[in-house]
């Protein structure tokens, strides 16, 4: 059975047998599928764009019954973190011809949601659990499946400075989009900071319902599913799914919409005409996910700019949090997606929060701690990826300080590692075993063949801004994404991008 066969031919996988099925999905062409996925997908985005509505909602419903998007679903959910958690169903694919007698399952006529499990999850720094709900495996698989006709949409009518949990986006572009606004002398000095209060829990599910171009059928299921806590089976009457792959792209399209109302009051010239030159009261706005910054002349536009903010989300059961919805000054600063943004002297510098910086201290000095009689090897093992993951996520800003700080950091609790190995070895002793010269430098924490990486090592590269008009479903700024990517692949490497803190 070769790779083309597999393409043309899904109506007869069904009579295979378990291992012809195992066979079959261990020699899928996923680049031949997600090549046929990826143009319906973009049919989808053009037709939207074009304002063929329809077109679009027909090609949706064919992508959803296509056994391609179908493979693809079941593979995303089977190659995530939480492939080995099941819901409260106990299921698990684990086996090839599982995954692809899964694939061939799915499908909305007679479709049944089973409940979430529901299980709280620590929050970092804080007492207070954070609820989490699991769907099964078929559940996700048919949100994956569902995602990948509605997130065509969703980035076609998309904030253009929304950057959370969007293809091809990330924090850096919204920490670079900030400093685009307020690096001036004469930039707003005033920043409205704003957080969602429990987003995910309490968007309307009537709004939802009213205004999502999916499947309205299918949506209701994902919704109404409810969970289940200590055997209790409990209603969900608002909110998205915590847990669930469609649930962050539905709470961006609750979210979106900001960004045009305040560009309709504050941009628009008594000529209907909505431009950045008219836009005096330097009204600027980036979200990520369900934090934002919204900046303004003075503290005044900024509460009218609140009470603005505040109706918009309350139309879609949504409300700003007291707690964490300030104004302040940009030579006070603030914090946003682990950054420091602040003023000084008219000059916007971005440096690593002080939290940032000390949950990563912490977490160094907890491994450290957990590896007190572990191999130096398997210490540097464990340390080198999170040092090079929190300096990577760090690199395109002023951070040099900050990577010093951490280097001090490390070696004050692997002195003391050390130190505690062997209580009645000199200083000399216990320098010359774990720590080896190198050129310039006489103390590297090295076994003689790996070595520990330097915070202060990392160098600063700029991030650049990506484009806003750009579409990563439609063919016409293919181009422009590869061209970016081959750019960051010369500048970063292949690094992996670590979460935010």
């Amino acid at each position: 059975m070769n790779k083309a066969s597999q393409i043309t031919s899904p109506e007869k996988w069904a009579t295979l047998n378990d291992r012809q099925m195992e066979f079959l999905w261990k020699n899928i062409d996923w680049k031949a599928i997600e090549k046929r996925v990826n143009k319906l997908q973009s049919r989808i985005a053009k037709a939207w764009k074009e304002g063929n509505k329809n077109v679009a909602k027909k090609l949706q419903h064919l992508l959803t019954k296509s056994i391609f998007p179908k493979l693809l679903a079941v593979r995303k959910v089977t190659s995530n973190k939480g492939k080995k958690t099941s819901g409260v169903d106990g299921q698990l694919w684990t086996t090839p011809a599982s995954k692809l007698k899964a694939a061939l399952a799915l499908d909305r006529n007679g479709y049944k949601t089973n409940p979430l499990k529901r299980i709280y999850i620590e929050k970092k720094g804080k007492k207070k659990k954070r609820p989490l709900g699991i769907p099964t495996m078929y559940d996700r698989a048919m949100q994956a499946l569902y995602l990948q006709a509605l997130d065509p949409i969703a980035e076609t009518t998309a904030d253009k400075a929304s950057f959370g949990f969007r293809k091809k986006r990330c924090t850096k572009d919204a920490a670079a989009h900030i400093f685009l606004y307020l690096r001036a002398r004469n930039s707003a000095q005033w920043i409205l900071e704003g957080d969602i209060k429990g987003c995910f829990d309490n968007i309307s599910h009537q709004w939802l319902l009213n205004n999502i171009p999916m499947d309205k059928r299918t949506l209701k299921k994902f919704l109404k599913a409810g969970f289940i806590y200590q055997k209790q089976l409990f209603p969900t009457t608002d909110g998205t799914p915590q847990g669930g792959i469609i649930s962050a792209t539905l709470a961006n399209m609750a979210l979106d919409g900001i960004e045009k109302l305040l560009k309709d009051v504050y941009w628009t010239n008594k000529k209907g005409t909505t431009t950045y030159a008219s836009n005096k009261h330097k009204v600027h706005y980036t979200r990520y996910a369900d934090d934002f910054i919204a900046t303004a002349d003075s503290k005044e536009t900024l509460n009218d700019i609140q009470q603005l903010m505040t109706k918009h989300l309350g139309q879609r059961g949504l409300r700003l949090s007291e707690e964490k919805t300030l104004i302040t000054r940009t030579d006070e600063g603030f914090d946003f997606l682990g950054w420091n943004f602040r003023k000084y002297k008219n000059i916007l510098l971005i440096k690593p929060s002080k939290a940032s910086l000390k949950n990563i201290s912490e977490k160094v000095r907890e491994t450290i701690k957990n590896y007190r009689t572990a191999k130096q090897e398997n210490l540097i093992r464990k340390l080198n990826p999170i040092i090079t993951g929190w300096c990577n996520y760090h690199r395109s800003i002023v951070a040099k300080e900050s990577f010093s700080r951490l280097d001090n950091t490390v070696f004050t609790a692997l002195w003391n590692w050390a130190k505690r190995r062997h209580p009645n070895k000199s200083m000399k002793w216990i320098k010359n075993k774990y720590w080896k010269p190198e050129k310039n430098r006489n103390w590297i924490f090295s076994d003689g063949i790996r070595k520990l990486k330097f915070a202060s090592d990392t160098k600063i590269q700029r991030h650049h801004l990506i484009k806003f008009d750009a579409n990563p479903y439609l063919k016409e700024d293919n181009e422009y994404y590869k061209t970016r990517e081959k750019k960051k692949e010369e500048r970063n490497g292949n690094s992996k991008m670590p979460p935010v803190g």
